[in-house]
């Protein structure tokens, strides 16, 4: 039923094509989601797409109650509505036509969160560019947790309306979880960051805190990977760069910090240089470990001023380090001169590997392979 009267889902087309059980599956996911109160232009549109099945879900996740659009959203939390466009976009989930109804409790309980710190003084911009790098690691976070829900509960044979609910009840089961994580996550590297964050008394006089900072930059990357994605199927890659990752993250200990991955290679962090060259020459090893049907590793290494900004590192000596990382041969970890001056030599061996000119950097820069004493 849809507003007292019942929908002939025959008549409409909307079991074309089904016989048997996934006609009877479909009918009863249909009678289910009328009862619920969605629409018929709702139904035909998931019936078209294909997309049936996750609207369950997808009202699990959105919850029951009114929907909101971004100008009323604004105008009920008392936000700027350019403003609160942009944050939304920045998230990755862009509004679109501010005057359509798509927005949820969520998106109302989101505005007035943004009244609230605009009003406690954090400024716009920097709002926005908080937001985006939020967005970033969110989505990467949803696409990863909705993979693994989706590979578990799909099975040969399965019907729309069983698999419709299943998903709906692992949303609703895994929200709360997912959400308790997040939130320890956050805590737990918020602390560890501000437990090494100095500021001293010439950054309270001059009120300038937060701009660069001395720190040693890492690239490490996989060999000849864009080859490999020739030779293996799709799924077998992302095996190769999911293993990677987490050889990256068990090598990682304070105060070196996984700053992030991108596809064939991962940034590493460290304002100490010591601890950083010795994680570079341990993920090196432990790739060589995997065996011959593992890429070989090479990283890069450089020392020097950095600007941190959105949880992002920029500066020559990150552009060092990703020029250095491009040469370094395969199984190797191929440093600056200040790396090597600040790592020291009580751990660690060099060999000089030559003076190059490197593409984007000024001066000639003298290099080193090191491994352990």
């Amino acid at each position: 039923m849809a507003g007292g009267t019942q929908i002939d889902f025959v008549a409409e087309g909307l079991l074309d094509d089904l016989e048997g059980d996934a006609r009877r599956a479909r009918l009863g996911l249909l009678e289910q989601l009328s009862g619920e109160g969605v629409s018929l232009q709702e139904l035909r549109d998931a019936v078209t797409a294909g997309h049936l099945a996750l609207l369950p879900v997808e009202r699990a996740i959105a919850g029951d109650g009114p929907r909101y659009s971004a100008r009323e959203a604004a105008e009920i939390a008392g936000v700027d509505l350019d403003l609160l466009q942009r944050l939304r976009a920045a998230l990755g989930v862009p509004y679109g036509d501010p005057d359509e109804k798509i927005g949820t409790e969520l998106d109302l309980k989101a505005a007035r969160q943004t009244r609230t710190l605009i009003d406690a003084g954090l400024p716009a911009e920097g709002l926005v560019q908080s937001a985006r790098t939020i967005g970033m690691g969110m989505a990467r976070a949803a696409e990863a947790n909705r993979a693994l829900v989706i590979r578990t509960l799909v099975g040969p044979g399965e019907n729309e309306h069983d698999l419709a609910n299943k998903l709906a009840v692992a949303a609703q089961a895994l929200l709360p979880m997912v959400g308790d994580t997040l939130v320890y996550a956050f805590q737990t590297n918020l602390l560890e960051q501000v437990k090494r964050d100095v500021i001293g008394a010439a950054d309270l006089e001059s009120g300038e805190i937060g701009g660069a900072v001395e720190r040693t930059i890492c690239f490490a990357d996989l060999v000849e990977f864009t080859s490999l994605g020739e030779e293996i199927a799709p799924e077998e890659l992302g095996e190769v760069v999911g293993r990677f990752e987490e050889l990256a993250t068990g090598v990682v200990a304070a105060p070196v910090r996984l700053v992030k991955t991108i596809g064939d290679a991962v940034m590493l962090v460290s304002p100490e240089a010591k601890p950083l060259v010795s994680a570079a020459l341990e993920l090196v090893a432990a790739a060589a470990a995997e065996g011959d049907q593992f890429p070989v590793l090479r990283a890069g290494i450089a020392t020097g001023p950095t600007l941190p900004q959105s949880g992002d590192y920029y500066g020559r000596s990150v552009n060092l380090a990703s020029r250095v990382t491009g040469i370094a041969r395969p199984g190797s970890v191929l440093v600056d001169t200040a790396t090597r001056g600040a790592a020291g030599e009580d751990d660690f061996a060099y060999s000089f590997a030559g003076e190059r000119h490197l593409k984007g950097i000024d001066a000639r820069q003298k290099l080193f392979r090191v491994r352990r004493t």
